[in-house]
């Protein structure tokens, strides 16, 4: 169920986010800009050139009629109108000059939000920028997994997008490969952007809430004074743990984590000391945690692999690869791409053979104790409460609404 209106600001939310109703913020996102798109000064005494395939500013200037020395001035004119040497097919660029024609003026949407204008002063040129404010509204969205997260998401009015940053807050504790059930739910309060009336976008996640199996997960945004964004549970903890619990994103897994498994290779039963995670060849694979390289290599039955030592007895294996892309005793950080899925090896289809191994004991990657999350540093306990309990509490509400309504009889 969506349910998408602008919430009431409270004065610790405006602290927090400087009026989350209205922010000034620049963005960049591509726009094709028509001519109806482009504000009129004067509109009549406009003309407008489309940039085709293949063009710059100088083949532009030539088709117009400008001249090469007019040319030169604009580009060297500043760092604004550096934004001329990226044009792009199906903008356009529009322009005014005289009968005697000497460029008079020149606009460009370098964006949604920002317009470009060279303007002729006594006889030179200066350029300026022109920024439209955008507008940011609170919007609340929840919705129940019948079948996939993204189906569900969709339901609930969320992009691929939203749906994907919010499997990533909580990567460090829900495997969505293989956990996820149906009767799961989640819920969120997002950002929208508004120009002028219109929606431009969406903003960030500001807080959410997933339901795992039964088991409640809540998230809130928060940056702290050193102007580093995280999400923190409400305690104060962060969201971000030593392990992701899956080395990868992808839509299903081929076989879970079983003490013995008939191996359809070798034709025997074999002890099957992870889980395989089964994705199209070339799929990348991420390091789960932060750690060394002990080894990258080959062999028959693992074919290409890495295996990462980890910090407090931990190593964590990756087999099957197409393809290594890191060596041996070079560090890696926790996400960074360790290698791609193939079927090297003993291996019927592209895969990644995971194993998570404590003190030389392998263990269920979806089901083993990870490290504790670190707490929010106590300088800034105070100012973190202060500046997310309203946003937490707005979530509960809008889930108390949510579940009222959907439980109302027809």
């Amino acid at each position: 169920m969506v349910m998408e209106e602008k919430l009431d600001s409270v004065a610790s939310q405006e602290k927090a986010y400087s009026d989350p109703i209205s922010i000034q913020l620049e963005i960049k996102t591509d726009a094709q800009t028509k001519e109806a798109d482009i504000p009129a000064i004067e509109k009549t005494s406009w003309k407008i050139e489309s940039v085709r395939k293949g063009d710059n500013l100088s083949k532009i200037f030539k088709r117009i009629g400008l001249t090469p020395q007019q040319l030169h001035q604009v580009i060297t004119l500043d760092d604004n109108t550096k934004m001329l040497k990226k044009l792009r097919p199906g903008e356009a660029i529009a322009y005014q000059v005289n009968q005697q024609g000497q460029l008079l003026a020149l606009k460009y949407a370098i964006d949604i939000q920002r317009t470009l204008y060279i303007e002729s002063e006594d006889n030179k040129l200066a350029s300026r920028i022109e920024n439209k404010s955008v507008e940011f509204r609170t919007a609340y969205a929840s919705g129940t997994i019948t079948g996939s997260l993204f189906a569900a998401g969709k339901s609930a009015g969320l992009t691929d997008t939203q749906v994907m940053q919010l499997a990533n807050i909580f990567d460090w504790d829900i495997d969505f490969i293989l956990d996820i059930r149906e009767g799961d739910s989640f819920s969120m309060l997002y950002q929208e952007k508004f120009m002028e009336g219109e929606k431009i976008g969406n903003g960030e996640i500001i807080a959410a809430q997933f339901v795992n199996q039964g088991k409640k997960f809540t998230a809130v945004r928060y940056t702290d004074s050193k102007d580093q964004t995280n999400f923190y549970t409400p305690e104060g903890l962060s969201m971000r743990k030593a392990f992701l619990r899956a080395p990868l994103n992808f839509s299903y897994i081929s076989s879970r984590f079983k003490p013995k498994r008939f191996h359809p290779i070798l034709k025997r039963w074999k002890a099957h000391r992870g889980i395989d995670y089964r994705a199209p060849t070339g799929t990348p694979i991420r390091a789960a945690g932060d750690g060394k390289v002990i080894a990258s290599s080959y062999s028959k039955y693992n074919g290409k692999y890495v295996f990462l030592q980890h910090g407090q007895g931990i190593v964590t294996k990756y087999l099957h690869m197409s393809r290594r892309a890191v060596s041996k005793n070079k560090r890696v950080k926790q996400g960074q791409v360790i290698g791609y899925v193939g079927a090297t090896g003993l291996a019927e289809a592209p895969h990644l053979h995971y194993e998570f191994v404590v003190n030389g004991v392998h263990r269920n990657p979806r089901t083993v104790k990870l490290p504790q999350a670190k707490p929010i540093a106590k300088s800034e306990k105070e100012r973190f409460t202060t500046e997310t309990a309203p946003w937490i509490n707005q979530l509960v509400t809008r889930n108390t609404l949510s579940d009222s309504s959907n439980n109302v009889a027809p």
